[in-house]
């Protein structure tokens, strides 16, 4: 697959970085993106020996123009016929009436103003060739409540509303819109959350970590493999008939 090329924004770590791996050890040019090219050095080198590559590009995902030439560097590559928007953001843990307009804003400009932004990009080549996967990342906040959770919620919801609909207008061309809604994936992100969650709350990191995990039948966190894994799985041609769907990767805390 080294003539395919898939796009995966927020690479340098976490999710982002398994994603990229993912699919550069299924033979794909992955053009992967972070704010600061720098970062990606780790994934750049973890891909050495996989069946296709990763290509760092510096890229702002809340940024027009910085988007438009990702599209054009990532369209140089060959053709695109992926796109993971996987670039976000935690955003504050804090009671509504604490969040102040300007947390709110980067919060919904990262986790979704960034994926409207990077579809539009690639939406035209896809309709031009008559296929493509546009995969985003939302999160089970998106579909549950979560204290102290309101901006990231919001955001997360969003973008399951803006891959239905995507869904619906994208359909006739042969274009698959999907959303991944992980858990709580395990990694440094999650424990910031925790401990601010603990925090917040008045209560100890172990009791925030456990109401993570007793949630889950399988009494545990998400590894970020597993997500890749899944956005993987919503671009390949084994799920041709899916489309419109927000898959649950939270180890069945969420059922919906």
């Amino acid at each position: 697959m080294t003539d395919h090329v898939a796009v995966v924004t927020g690479a340098n770590r976490g999710i982002g970085a398994a994603i990229a791996l993912a699919f550069a050890r299924e033979g794909y040019r992955v053009a992967a993106t972070a704010r600061d090219v720098t970062t990606l050095d780790g994934t750049v080198g973890a891909a050495t020996g996989a069946a296709g590559s990763v290509e760092p590009i510096a890229c702002d995902v809340r940024d027009e123009e910085s988007v438009t030439a990702l599209a054009a560097a990532a369209q140089a590559l060959g053709q695109v016929h992926v796109v993971v928007a996987n670039a976000g953001i935690a955003g504050p843990t804090a009671p509504l009436h604490q969040v102040s307009l300007a947390q709110w804003r980067e919060t919904i400009a990262t986790d979704l103003d960034g994926v409207f932004l990077t579809f539009r990009a690639f939406v035209p080549g896809m309709i031009e060739r008559g296929s493509g996967s546009l995969i985003a990342i939302s999160s089970m906040t998106g579909k549950r409540p979560l204290h102290g959770r309101t901006p990231y919620a919001a955001a997360k919801m969003g973008v399951i509303g803006l891959v239905r609909t995507l869904a619906v207008e994208l359909g006739p061309h042969g274009i698959r819109v999907n959303a991944v809604c992980p858990g709580a994936v395990a990694g440094p992100r999650i424990d910031d959350v925790i401990a601010r969650q603990a925090e917040a709350r008045g209560i100890s990191v172990d009791e925030a970590r456990r109401a993570f995990t007793d949630p889950s039948p399988l009494n545990r966190l998400v590894e970020a493999d597993e997500v890749a894994a899944a956005c993987v799985y919503l671009a390949s041609p084994a799920a041709s008939a899916i489309t419109g769907e927000d898959l649950n990767v939270s180890a069945g805390v969420v059922m919906h």
